[in-house]
């Protein structure tokens, strides 16, 4: 039958092709096809005889071709057909589908869906035919049967569509042809499936998703899958936080099956982004528009680790690490925005932090998240190297290590590192490439600050020392670098890898190598860099037998966390190591001033940590100090200060710091009394007793000796008198002036030894007292001769040789100590004011220099612990000598040089601010070791801000003391320092306490009742003020009393009108109301300005929001706005007090403009926003914030444009007076500097009057009718002036009338004559 049907075709017969076709029953049909098919046979002929025996005009033609679809759809799914042959079969079949009716189209789609729902297809081949037949039955115009109404054929497609869009059929979309709204439709159904799925669905949907993004709506299939994983992981944290609160049903999430399914989402993305980098880039600019938006919905850790993976692709690594740093940046920006004001954080406080999140993304990578951790590690470098401490050109690092993080740069660089090291602890395949990027900045960047580098090297070393024995080969090409790298950074890198060298030989032994081979280089930071190396050996190797750390006092900071594997082997070994390595530091004995120095600050420590080094430590000192020491008892001076010295022709140099090594020897001989010798057990050889004893004799023989004959001497002994030249420039004078410096360490380091072993002797505090007057003779020459020159070192203080714990215990007897045995003794050293004071300036020094650098010299100095509680002791003594005995009782304060109580003051002030930058975290005991009354009290109970508070009233009560004291006894100093440790110590205030509220109440008190007139203490007073102000409210009313008080004190700029008289605050008066507080109140204006200028930045991008949250949007927009419109308003009548004061010339002027110019300008941002985010109308109009913005509009029109014009004619007449002569004056030339900020001030009223006209236009509110428009100009004639000059010059002509003749007679040839041009002004 098929070959005649194939033979009618042929003919050209349509009647008698119909009629055979027509005899053919269904199934028949069916098997004819299907034969032909499998036969392999010309069945593309066989279907287009088939189809030109059935016209679509015909009933049964449409019928009959209905019948082949229906059978070959099927056919082709079954798998028997050969792939070339269903190609042609479904080529044909497309090409016949348009021809077919909508009704037959709309049967045959149905039948396609019900198969595909049904999972009938194997191979998909026939969906190539589904797709055309949708496109077909789209343009068609009929009207379809659908449910029980009726459809066009544009609408059923999209009911079919509609039924195809579930998380099995979404991959089909792809292959038929969608609009933009179809597309647009399909991707927001998909998306809302996702709740309702299982987790383990929900990676291939999402893959499905993004192929079909292709087509377009790539942002929303972005934003869709990143709000979903976002709102996943904030449940799964709310679950975690009230596990129980949560419904069980709800809580079935486990945390790992989640983070697997992110995992698997984020590399379906990335996949596609390879194959598609539109999308990478949609991804990007939609975060970007995001964050400008929340910033919480943008950067979640789900997005975060999505960039994190995208930015392995180099391409797009830039922009994402520069989306990512300034999202950082702006973050930390915004916190710490907000912590300085109580306005903006009840306005808009902070939900988010953008360091947190990525944090959370370094704990989360920890579920297998493997293409995550590359992108971490850059990022984490890439933060490290851009917000890097900064080096100043030929100064120190501006930032240290130890301080905490206080700018956003600061944060950011202390993010990165914490990247690091997080990633390094959860990710063991990519640790020794972290280990080797930082060993590589290490020496590469040796020119500026790595100390950010070093610290995170030793966090890695302490967080896994073991692990680390597999990149040792990585330290080890590391120390063949030491010699080439400065000495902070060898010092820092050695302590940092030093739990390394105790369970890695191989690294131990490579060190000692290239430290051998420093210590005989030509260059001196090698050899220094050598010593560094050894003495770090030397504190960390035991010798078997030595004291454990905890006998020594010895605390261990982080950087030296004890490993101590094979302990045993090591104890026994050490020995030969160690005095090896002694060997290696005596040949540095001979070597330049700076090599011995390193050694004597180095031994003690060594001997603090290896106890049994102590016999060959201080037999190396004893060979060394007798090289200087003068034995016979009458000889004066006691020590040849002239072998201290070397001459290398007119250059003078120190060989020998003498002081430095009496001082190693004091510390190092207290250190072996009060400890080796109390732990020696009778075991001990005799031998070694007698050896011991023998050095310990010798020097306490050899340093009473050096002290007798040092009391004796007279400064002549040493060629150092009044008369003696101490000048830098010839080379007797740098013979001086280091001589003078060994004599006075030299007594200092015999005062602090008399004093140790003294024990309350009256002798003994005798020979301290004059040991010190040695001292003091030569610092007053010194300074004396400082006072003429220039360049004498005594200009800069030398560094005390006291240790801090001395300072300490000095302090505390000699104040503090009430012992009925000690008082006959302390009465010698307390006789002595000029020793009281030297005693406090050394403590003041000390603080300073742990303030500066984070370490003291002397022992324990770089041990946190003893400094803490040095500090305590200090505290305590300063604060009671201070406020027992105030400075105007003081006799001495008279003198010259500061009072004692001064330097206490001064002191205590410096030690507030050292807690807070080193010990925050140990404030609390801190205010307890003050507070004698309440010692027992446990760390929880103790309340910072009660204990703070109690502190602020003695302060307070002595500022009080100042205010209502004499002129004459008003200490502007003391005054200054009252106000500063004020300031200090409210920051440890909670702001919502009623302490807090009290202190402020007291600081307003004081501004307004005192008329002080001190210009720095005015100044720190009102600073105070307003810091306290912003952490409680707004200070804007409090800057409009202020401008009032200006504005009566200093008249108005209209000498006719008189200001009427409301004093709010007697510390504006005619000495400090201009320039100190006018400057003060602009400078609090600008902050004001600033945060209004951000929150209008806020409500601009809440106002492009378009989420479905509306309403709460709208409810915040309107609190902000609200909140905006009510500074400006109140700011503005702040202006409008100022622009009619009669300021003087200069800073108040330049700086008020340009005030007022940035005023306009946000005035002008808030109408741009009222006009693009407002929809062009007032803000809720009918509410009372439309009514504050018509106010202000008001405000701004009649209280403070007209005034503005009238101060720049103020500006211009009154400072700049018109000179007869071409040349301007000095003073109009600096007058006229001053003046160009007027034309940016008038552009900026013209800019707001401009946009506030389209805001009447769009608003249908006339906004202008407060607004009168100005001639003032920066060009104009002011009529005023012409008129009075005019009038001047007709009195010149009526008194010169009697010359008339003679004047006519002159100016008659001139008659004619052109007038002369007129000679132009110079600009």
């Amino acid at each position: 039958m098929a070959q005649h049907i194939l033979a009618l075709a042929a003919e050209e017969a349509p009647e008698r092709l119909q009629a055979a076709l027509q005899s053919l029953g269904e199934g028949e049909l069916g098997d004819m096809v299907t034969k032909q098919a499998l036969k392999g046979r010309e069945t593309a002929a066989l279907l287009r005889g088939i189809f030109k025996g059935s016209p679509c005009s015909q009933e049964s033609g449409v019928l009959r071709r209905l019948m082949v679809y229906k059978h070959c759809v099927p056919l082709v799914e079954s798998g028997d057909l050969h792939l070339a042959k269903v190609s042609e079969i479904i080529g044909l079949l497309m090409l016949e589908a348009r021809q077919l009716p909508g009704r037959a189209l709309a049967e045959l789609a149905t039948l396609f869906v019900d198969v595909i729902k049904g999972g009938s297809l194997s191979n998909g081949k026939s969906l190539e035919l589904f797709s055309t037949v949708l496109t077909a039955l789209a343009s068609s115009k009929e009207c379809l049967a659908y449910g029980k109404g009726e459809l066009n054929g544009e609408e059923f497609k999209k009911q079919l569509i509609n039924t195809l869009c579930s998380s099995k059929y979404v991959h089909l979309c792809q292959d038929v042809p969608l609009t933009a709204e179809e597309l647009q439709f399909v991707v927001e159904k998909v998306l809302r499936m996702f709740s309702k799925l299982d987790l383990q669905e929900i990676p291939p949907l999402v893959y499905q998703l993004l192929l079909l993004s292709a087509k377009g709506s790539k942002k929303a299939v972005l934003e869709g899958i990143i709000s979903f994983f976002n709102q996943l992981d904030k449940r799964q944290k709310e679950e975690q936080r009230a596990p129980q609160s949560v419904d069980l049903e709800v809580a079935t999430m486990p945390l790992d099956q989640l983070r697997h399914v992110e995992g698997t989402v984020i590399l379906h993305i990335v996949s596609v982004i390879n194959l598609d980098q539109d999308l990478g880039e949609e991804l990007i600019r939609h975060l970007k528009t995001e964050q400008q938006k929340d910033p919480c919905t943008a950067l979640c850790p789900f997005s975060v680790a999505l960039l994190l993976s995208v930015a392995v692709k180099h391409r797009l690594q830039e922009q994402i690490f520069d989306f990512l740093k300034t999202s950082i940046v702006r973050s930390c920006k915004d916190l710490q925005f907000l912590q300085g004001s109580r306005f903006l954080q009840d306005l808009f406080p902070q939900k988010y932090d953008v360091t947190a999140i990525i944090l959370e993304v370094v704990e989360n990578s920890a579920f297998g998240w493997d293409h995550v951790t590359q992108g971490l590690v850059d990022l984490g470098f890439s933060l490290m190297e851009s917000y890097e401490p900064k080096k100043p050109f030929g100064g120190k690092v501006a930032e240290t290590s130890y301080g905490l993080s206080k700018t956003p740069a600061q944060q950011a660089c202390r993010l990165g590192a914490s990247i690091l090291l997080e990633t390094f602890k959860v990710h063991e395949p990519i640790r020794s490439d972290i280990l080797e990027q930082v060993l590589n900045r290490v020496l590469t960047k040796a020119a500026s600050p790595v100390s950010h580098f070093i610290d995170l090297l030793s966090n890695i070393v302490v967080s896994a020392p073991l692990v680390l024995q597999n990149s040792s080969s990585k330290v080890t090409e590391t120390f063949d670098n030491l010699s080439f790298l400065p000495l902070d950074t060898v010092q820092g890198l050695l302590r940092a890898v030093q739990p390394l060298l105790k369970v890695s030989m191989s690294v131990r032994d490579a060190l000692i190598l290239v430290l051998h081979k420093a210590i005989f280089s030509r260059q001196l930071d090698a050899r220094k860099a050598a010593v560094a190396g050894f003495l770090l050996l030397l504190r960390n190797f035991k010798v078997l037998g030595s004291l454990s750390s905890s006998q020594c006092s010895q605390a261990i900071g982080a950087t030296q966390v004890q490993a101590d594997v094979h302990a045993c082997y090591n104890s026994a070994a050490n020995e030969a190591f160690c005095l090896e390595i002694l060997g290696s530091l005596r040949r540095c004995l001979s070597q330049q001033a700076d090599v011995r120095l390193m050694l004597y600050e180095g031994f003690y420590d060594v001997l603090r940590r290896n106890s049994q080094l102590a016999s060959s430590i201080m037999q190396t000192l004893l060979s060394q100090i007798k090289q200087y020491y003068l034995p016979q008892p009458d000889l004066l001076p006691p020590l040849k200060l002239e072998g201290c010295i070397m001459a290398q022709g007119d250059q003078v140099f120190l060989q020998e710091p003498l002081a430095h090594l009496l001082s190693c020897i004091q510390h190092c001989l207290a250190w072996y009394k009060n400890t080796v010798h109390l732990h020696q057990g009778v075991e001990d050889e005799e031998e070694e007793e007698e050896e011991d004893v023998g050095f310990q004799q010798n020097f306490e023989e050899m340093l009473d000796s050096v002290t007798r004959r040092m009391i004796k001497s007279e400064l002549e002994d040493f060629e150092l008198d009044k008369s003696a030249d101490f000048s830098l420039s010839s080379g007797v004078g740098v013979k001086n002036n280091i001589y003078a410096i060994l004599v006075m360490g030299i007594c200092e380091v015999l005062i602090e030894y008399n004093f140790n072993i003294g024990n309350f002797s009256k002798n003994k505090f005798e020979d301290v007292l004059g040991l010190f007057t040695c001292y003091n003779k030569l610092s007053e020459i010194l300074k004396e001769k400082a006072g003429k020159n220039k360049s004498i070192l005594g200009n800069k203080t030398a560094r005390s040789f006291l240790s801090m714990g001395f300072v300490s215990t000095l302090l505390t007897a000699l104040f503090r100590d009430n012992a009925q045995s000690h008082e006959e003794s302390l009465a010698v050293l307390r006789s002595s004011t000029e020793f009281l004071r030297y005693a406090v300036s050394v403590a003041l020094q000390k603080v300073q220099q742990l303030e500066e650098t984070g370490q003291t010299d002397g022992p324990d100095g770089q041990n946190p612990e003893k400094m803490f509680q040095n500090l305590c002791r200090i505290t305590r003594v300063l604060l009671w000598r201070y406020t027992s005995i105030p400075a105007v009782v003081e006799e001495s304060g008279k003198k010259k040089g500061k009072s004692i109580s001064l330097l206490c003051l001064e002191g205590l002030l410096r030690i507030f601010n050292t807690m807070q930058q080193l010990y925050a975290a140990r404030i609390p005991q801190f205010l307890q070791a003050l507070d004698i009354t309440d010692g027992d009290a446990e760390e929880a109970d103790i309340n910072v801000t009660e204990k703070a508070a109690f502190q602020i009233r003695q302060f307070q009560r002595s500022l009080v003391n100042q205010f209502s004291s004499a002129e004459d006894d008003f200490n502007s100093k003391e005054t200054q320092l009252l106000i500063t440790v004020l300031s200090t110590l409210s920051k440890l205030l909670e702001p919502a306490s009623q302490q807090f509220l009290q202190f402020l109440t007291w600081t307003v008190k004081i501004c307004k009742e005192n008329a002080l007139e001190d210009i720095p203490c005015c100044k720190g007073l009102l600073t105070l003020l307003f810091n306290l102000h912003a952490l409680y409210k707004s200070p804007v009313s409090l800057l409009r009393e202020l401008a009032q008080d200006i504005h009566a004190c200093l008249g108005d700029i209209d000498q006719d009108i008189e200001v009427e008289s409301r004093s709010h605050f007697a510390i504006v008066n005619a000495k400090t109301a201009a320039p100190t507080i006018c400057l003060l109140v602009l400078g609090q204006a600008e902050k004001v300005l600033e945060e209004v200028d951000w929150l209008i930045k806020k409500l601009n991008s809440l106002g492009s929001d378009t989420s479905e949250d509306s309403s709460q949007i709208s409810n915040q927009t309107q609190a902000l706005e609200k909140g905006v419109i009510l500074q400006l308003g109140t700011l503005l009548t702040a202006y409008h007090e100022l622009v009619q004061t009669a300021l003087p010339a200069g800073s108040c002027v330049d700086m008020l403009l340009r005030s007022l110019s940035k005023t306009y300008a946000i005035l002008t941002s808030l109408i741009k926003h009222q006009i693009v985010g407002g929809r062009g109308s007032l803000p809720c109009v009918g509410s009372n914030t439309s009514l504050s913005a018509s106010l202000q509009v008001k405000l701004s029109g009649s209280h403070l444009t007209p005034q503005c014009y009238s101060f720049i004619t103020y500006v211009q007449d009154v400072h700049f007076q018109i000179s007869p002569f071409p040349i301007l004056s000095a003073f109009q030339a600096k007058v006229l500097r001053e003046t160009k900020p007027i034309p940016n001030l008038i552009f900026a009223i013209e800019q707001y009057e401009k946009f506030l006209i389209h805001l009447s236009k769009k608003s249908k509110v006339n906004l202008m009718q407060y607004m009168k428009l100005s001639t003032s100009r920066d060009f104009r004639i002011n009529a005023s002036m012409l008129e009075s000059v005019l009038q001047e010059h007709n009195t010149e002509d009526a008194e010169n009338e009697p010359d008339n003749d003679q004047s006519s007679t002159a100016e008659q040839p001139d008659e004619n004559q052109e007038p002369k041009k007129k000679r132009q002004r110079k600009k």
